[in-house]
């Protein structure tokens, strides 16, 4: 029987746009425009992006033919992989996958895009080295079995990723079979990520979700130019499922594999934060809506959260609830459940006005996050939440919300998406522009080469 890493560079290789299903197009172009949109703020607002970009400047980088999303200088490709990516995930606003626990488009948008920019790969390329992307990324995640992945400390949006990206670059390199599995190879040594940043609000979520963009170019580059990896990367002895996870369903990796399109099962998030808060700041909303209450009216809150999502926004309570940075609020369910009690909603500009406001971290302190057993029963086909609301009236008000907003069954609709990606560029570019990237990114199959695309991305930089 044909190995497993045989197998995933098979289809990459035998994958063309013809072969691609309509609706899985359709969605990789959406997927690709939220990605896009979410770069672009990032490149101005996300407070590590100026440090990552300084770094790349003393690094000589920051010259060559490449574009980095809302900047007008060109970067070397590599670089442009690596900022674009960071960038990708500054937000937390990107895209998931509920079973996979992790985020598809941030690092392999960036590097198909910098290797579209090397080659002048059309739009087509870009889709059909996307969905490339997308398919051997969420399968090698569910394959490792994310709980046991994150156990062991790593982050599979960039271990994954790393692998993912490099055969979506090959893809556009031009890699036949071959090639892709050496860049597989290849990959396997440069596959990384650690959770730590959670202990202290670090950068280094962004930074490894760039660097698997990175690595995966440069992986996908050196098997292009016969640098050789070994083969087995993926089910070798001291392949990634032996290393990466004590217990892992190596049958998931390609299970479906050209038949079952798992890109359609990618969800957009409406907040930018952690998707495990998701589900409960829907159920939040709702009830406000329907009772009318507001963050003032607010004695105290249990948010319940499925286990593996306790773990990363709501285990250690005390410091959940004093969250000092960004990423700290990024993931504390209690902080994102108390700009959304005290606003209706939550968007990133609210981290800046809110990490500093006396009455929402008041309220942060007398929200708690447990793991609920119904949020438990619906992991991972969904990452569900419940807000159990006690009002100084004394009222007890309660929601459970399987299904979060965004997810395939219950998508945005093209004006959610529109307004979405309208907020994010808006700040830095004017109507016109911001229409005329949108409508670019939305035709792409229609693009002949990405740079005049991606430059439509600059605004008034």
């Amino acid at each position: 029987m044909t190995g497993i890493t045989r197998q995933l560079a098979d289809f990459a290789s035998d994958l063309s746009y013809d072969k691609v299903p309509a609706d899985v197009a359709s969605r990789t172009k959406l997927l690709i425009l939220d990605t896009a949109g979410i770069m672009v703020r990032a490149r101005h607002d996300a407070e590590s992006t100026p440090s990552l970009v300084s770094a790349v400047e003393r690094l000589g980088l920051a010259k060559g033919e490449c574009s980095v999303l809302g900047d007008v200088k060109g970067y070397a490709a590599s670089a442009a992989a690596l900022v674009n990516g960071a960038m990708a995930h500054s937000l937390d606003f990107d895209d998931t996958h509920a079973e996979a626990s992790l985020h598809s488009s941030a690092p392999i948008v960036p590097a198909v895009l910098a290797a579209a920019e090397m080659t002048g790969a059309s739009g087509k390329d870009v889709i059909t080295a996307c969905v490339v992307g997308y398919e051997v990324q969420i399968r090698l995640a569910e394959a490792l079995v994310p709980k046991l992945h994150y156990d062991r400390g790593y982050h599979p949006t960039a271990t994954c990723g790393t692998m993912a990206a490099a055969a979506a670059a090959a893809k556009v390199l031009g890699l036949d079979a071959d090639g892709i599995e050496s860049a597989l190879g290849i990959a396997l040594s440069q596959a990384s990520g650690s959770m730590q940043f959670l202990a202290d609000g670090a950068w280094t979520k962004r930074s490894h979700v760039g660097q698997a963009a990175q690595n995966g170019l440069i992986c996908a580059t050196m098997a292009a130019e016969g640098f050789k990896g070994p083969k087995e990367a993926i089910e070798g002895k001291w392949g990634f499922l032996h290393s990466f996870s004590p217990d892992a369903r190596p049958e998931k990796a390609t299970e479906g594999l050209g038949a079952d399109w798992l890109t359609l099962e990618l969800g957009v998030k409406p907040y930018p934060s952690c998707r495990y808060t998701h589900a409960a700041m829907d159920a939040i909303r709702q009830l406000s809506a329907e009772h009318g209450f507001t963050g003032d009216d607010v004695a105290e809150a249990a948010i319940g959260v499925p286990e593996t999502g306790w773990k990363i926004v709501g285990d250690s309570d005390p410091e959940k609830q004093n969250p000092k940075s960004i990423v700290e609020g990024q993931f504390s369910m209690p902080f994102c459940a108390a700009v959304v009690m005290r606003t209706g909603n939550m968007v990133w500009d609210d981290y800046k006005t809110h990490l500093t406001d006396a009455a929402t971290l008041d309220l942060t302190k007398r929200i708690s996050t447990v793991v609920d057993a119904d949020a438990e029963a619906a992991y991972p086909d969904n990452m569900a939440g419940k807000a159990t609301i006690k009002l100084k009236s004394g009222e007890v008000l309660e929601r459970f919300v399987e299904i979060p907003k965004g997810e395939p069954d219950n998508f945005m609709n093209p004006t959610e998406f529109r307004a979405k990606f309208d907020g994010l560029c808006a700040p830095y570019m004017n109507a016109d522009q911001v229409e005329k990237f949108a409508g670019a990114l939305l035709s792409l199959e229609e693009a002949n080469s990405m740079r005049s695309v991606l430059a439509l991305s600059h605004g008034e930089a």
